[in-house]
């Protein structure tokens, strides 16, 4: 925010692209591991019976489904429209407005670190049913919001259950299928949420024409539920096809 005035948006994109390049200048130095003194055993081939090959793995692939496009629809659904109702709800600057969207972003940042500890302490299904229950309320409260104190406290909260939750999904999908087919499953199901939370900033931008866009985010709390609910279709690993 301090230096959107200075650079405008198209300086912030620009900046955008630093830590590409330091992140090439990174790899440019890193070396190569030394080879084992052994090869690796031979892998079993991946097989999308362990997918959907079975009723359990079926189920388990919904409800994973399920939970990676609400998170991405969601948040994209948020994270696009929340300087525009911002800006035109309240009539915040355009400094202003990045100032109260950047505390959202830290509060993402402090539930993602939270999440990982409250999973390993209890559990993931645990820990994704308070993130997913304290998402659905949040986003109630924050359209509720008036004062810029109450909107940038309750932005940063909103924040940390909204986004908090996007560090264990890898963790649970690895835990979800055997080794052989762990990548497949971790780029076919996490993607295929993303393509549907793609329609997340149209969905919210088309209703938000007719019932506001407080009133349309709010209404995402219904979507947080439905996780909830879909949590209860992924199966133990002990129910899914060996490998």
């Amino acid at each position: 925010p301090p230096l959107l005035p200075l650079i405008g948006w198209r300086g912030m994109f620009l900046l955008g692209a630093v830590p590409a390049l330091v992140a090439v200048f990174i790899r440019r130095g890193l070396a190569e591991p030394a080879p084992g003194p052994r090869p690796a055993p031979a892998r079993p081939k991946p097989s999308f019976h362990l997918l959907l090959g079975s009723a359990a793995a079926r189920r388990t692939a919904l409800g994973i489904l399920i939970l990676c496009s609400v998170q991405n629809f969601c948040y994209y659904g948020v994270m696009i429209w929340l300087p525009n109702y911002l800006a035109g709800h309240f009539g915040y600057s355009l400094t202003r407005t990045g100032l109260w969207t950047a505390a959202t972003v830290l509060g993402m940042a402090a539930g993602i670190a939270a999440f990982g500890h409250m999973a390993d302490r209890v559990g993931r299904k645990i820990a994704f049913r308070t993130w997913m229950g304290g998402a659905a309320i949040m986003v109630v409260v924050y359209s509720l919001m008036t004062s810029p104190p109450g909107l940038l406290v309750a932005g940063a909260i909103m924040g940390f259950f909204v986004n908090g939750m996007i560090g264990g999904y890898g963790a649970l999908i690895s835990d979800s299928y055997p080794a052989s087919i762990r990548a497949t499953a971790q780029n076919l199901l996490f993607n295929a949420g993303r393509l549907v939370g793609g329609f997340g900033p149209v969905a919210i931008g088309s209703l938000s024409a007719s019932w506001g866009i407080g009133r349309t985010i709010a209404i995402l709390s219904v979507l947080y539920l439905v996780d909830i609910a879909a949590l209860a279709l992924i199966s133990d690993r002990r129910e899914m096809p060996a490998s």
